[in-house]
């Protein structure tokens, strides 16, 4: 990134080949449209051509860097647009769509990860963090949703982040992968 922040074409270029598919991934999930999605996506690429200076490696990856600008992006798009994503699936729950494979293949033990440390939430955490990350809710819209206080959204989203933290710092490091996945940050 530092190099990305010097205007390094390679550094950029090595971004993006780490990073795209990912990102078309999480924009066609949270978008459910492909041309909207490449849209996002090269917009996201093109904001960090002009920002890579502005990423902190103290706070996060690179890969948790851009997906939080891909999903803020993507969630903007959908208010302007009043639209909402909605996943349908063979249960008839929300959410539950499998993932698409084409991201890097390196990443799926990450993704399996995931699907079982959310697996793992009681069903009252998991549909309100399904509904904010996937859907693009806010905690009232959720509320409103579920016909539940706001404040029993917020403390299920805060619990279930809390849990999905836990299990997944110790998923990684029961795997040896905690600090080994050679994120590009130079």
């Amino acid at each position: 990134m530092r190099e990305a922040a010097r205007g390094e074409l390679t550094a950029i270029s090595a971004i993006y080949d780490r990073f795209a598919g990912l990102l078309m991934t999480m924009a066609e999930k949270i978008l459910t449209d492909r041309a909207m999605a490449e849209d996002l996506v090269h917009d996201v690429f093109l904001e960090v051509w002009r920002h890579a200076a502005s990423y902190d490696p103290t706070r996060g990856s690179v890969r948790a860097w851009l997906l939080v600008r891909l999903r803020s992006r993507a969630l903007d798009r959908l208010r302007s647009a009043k639209t909402r994503r909605e996943v349908a699936t063979e249960d008839g729950e929300p959410g539950h769509a499998p993932a698409e494979e084409r991201e890097d293949p390196v990443l799926e033990p990450d993704r399996k990860a995931v699907r079982r440390a959310l697996a793992e939430l009681p069903v009252e955490q998991r549909e309100v963090i399904e509904l904010a990350y996937f859907h693009g809710l806010s905690s009232s819209e959720i509320a409103a949703r579920m016909g539940s206080p706001l404040g029993t959204v917020k403390s299920r989203t805060a619990a279930g982040l809390a849990k999905l933290r836990s299990v997944m710092q110790i998923d990684a490091a029961s795997e040896g992968r905690a600090g080994a996945r050679g994120e590009v940050s130079r």
